[in-house]
C-alpha cells in the first residue's frame, strides 16, 4: 500500500512540474509575441497554447509517463485534444460566471477563469493524460483505488 501511494505521488509531482514548466512557456511566449513582435491576442494564444502543449507532452513522455511504450502521431494528437478539453473546461467557468452569473469584475474573471477553471481543467487533463494518452505504464488498477 506504501509503495503504491509513494509511486502515484511520484506520478502526480512529475505531472504538476511539466505543467507548471508548460505554463511558464505559454505564459513567457504569450508575452513574447503579443509584446514585442505584435501579434494579435488569439494568434498569440494559439501560438503560446501549442507551444505549452508541446513542453508538456514531452514532459510526461520523458519525465512522469518514460514507463509507458506510447509512440508515434497519435500519443501527441490525444494529449492535444486533452489539453483542448481542459482549455474548454476553463472558459467555461468563466462564460458562466460573466455572463450566466453576471460577476463581471476583474477579480472575478481572474478567480473564475484562472482559479477555479484551472483547477477543474488540471482534474480533466490528468485524468486522459492518464487515461487516454500513456495508458500502458504496467500500471494495475486506477489511481484511485
Amino acid at each position: 500500500m506504501r509503495d503504491r501511494l509513494l509511486r502515484h505521488r511520484r506520478e502526480l509531482v512529475g505531472f504538476a512540474t511539466a505543467g507548471l514548466l508548460a505554463y511558464a512557456v505559454d505564459l513567457a511566449l504569450f508575452v513574447c509575441l503579443r509584446g514585442p513582435a505584435g501579434l494579435d491576442p488569439l494568434t498569440a494564444k494559439a501560438l503560446s497554447f501549442v507551444a505549452g502543449c508541446t513542453v508538456a507532452y514531452a514532459g510526461n513522455a520523458h519525465g512522469t509517463y518514460r514507463g509507458t511504450r506510447v509512440r508515434g502521431a497519435r500519443p501527441y494528437a490525444m494529449f492535444f485534444a486533452v489539453n483542448l478539453a481542459g482549455a474548454a473546461v476553463q472558459l467555461l467557468c468563466l462564460a458562466v460566471s460573466h455572463y450566466g452569473l453576471g460577476l463581471t469584475s476583474g477579480r472575478a474573471d481572474i478567480v473564475s477563469g484562472a482559479v477555479i477553471g484551472m483547477a477543474l481543467a488540471t482534474g480533466v487533463r490528468f485524468w486522459g493524460t492518464r487515461t487516454l494518452v500513456f495508458r500502458d505504464a504496467g500500471r494495475v488498477g486506477s489511481w484511485t483505488g
